[in-house]
């Protein structure tokens, strides 16, 4: 009898054994694939970690570089050094080069859209109006036009603005949290998400810089959305603050892929221009920037 209890225990203890085994193995391969890598030092940049922007010789520049007011240079061996200063009280978010390199900044506390016309010259004032709630994120499109969501965050709510020679025009108001924008690399189409609503608009762009046909074109269930980019071929990536992917959705809004990253918290993204199949994504959770080699 006493034979046979502990048979019976050792077979339990097997079963229980095998079974955990098998759950382990099964959690082992339901773990998402990081499908990123660290690009420059990982830590260096504040939680406000935001732009990204590539020049054309690779190097890679975000915001808030040891400390807020400032943006950061990432040289493509993955060097980080302080790049520039800003003025007192001033703190950036998006950043992004025109045709002939010069560097536009978002400064959200001051209300301007900065310009740097090169790497040797002081930044300048390019735009700024009284109504702005505070610029956060910037796009231009082929014709020079730079159009600025402008977003509300204590009431949820936010404003569009076209920019042209250095003039503002508010396109739009009582929007949901406006946050990334993005224009097609046609030059027809431009997106602008709300993050709190998780919406991504698209509108017609037309000759005058106005917007037309304005069609809800993706709506996700869950996770804050946060900085957009196109590729050449008109596929939008998205990136999806809190659940740490980078979601790339087709030109008719259909979903394509999903990128996993080490961070929770993806702010923005940029294309390489030196690097046909490469981005880079700006962590908040992790202070610093993410690759992804496509």
């Amino acid at each position: 009898m006493l034979g046979h209890i502990k048979y019976r225990c050792f077979a339990m203890s097997r079963t229980v054994s095998l079974l955990l085994i098998f759950c382990i193995c099964w959690l082992w391969q339901c773990k998402p694939t990081i499908e990123s890598s660290d690009f420059g030092p990982i830590g260096s940049f504040t939680s406000g970690i935001e732009g990204p922007a590539v020049d054309a010789t690779g190097n890679l520049y975000a915001v808030n570089y040891k400390e807020e007011g400032t943006i950061g240079k990432i040289a493509p061996d993955g060097s980080a050094q302080l790049y520039i200063r800003l003025p007192d009280g001033s703190i950036a978010n998006g950043i992004r080069f025109d045709q002939e390199g010069k560097m536009y900044i978002a400064d959200y506390t001051k209300h301007i859209i900065w310009v740097k016309p090169s790497a040797d010259s002081p930044i300048e004032v390019y735009a700024s109006h009284q109504s702005m709630h505070q610029p956060n994120d910037l796009t231009i499109v082929s014709n020079g036009d730079i159009y600025c969501s402008d977003p509300d965050w204590k009431n949820n709510s936010g404003q569009l603005w076209l920019v042209r020679q250095g003039n503002c025009m508010v396109l739009e108001t009582n929007m949901g949290t406006t946050n990334g924008v993005e224009g097609s690399p046609d030059g027809q189409y431009l997106y602008v998400n709300e993050s709190v609503q998780r919406h991504i608009w698209r509108y017609k762009i037309l000759p005058n810089g106005r917007l037309t046909d304005k069609t809800l074109w993706h709506h996700f269930e869950d996770y804050g959305l946060d900085g957009m980019r196109c590729d050449a071929n008109g596929n939008l990536y998205v990136s999806r603050y809190g659940k740490g992917t980078v979601v790339v959705l087709r030109p008719n809004g259909e979903f394509l892929k999903e990128y996993t990253l080490a961070g929770k918290k993806p702010t923005n993204i940029s294309f390489d221009p030196t690097k046909s199949r490469c981005i880079y994504i700006t962590m908040a959770d992790r202070g610093g920037v993410e690759k992804i080699a496509l």
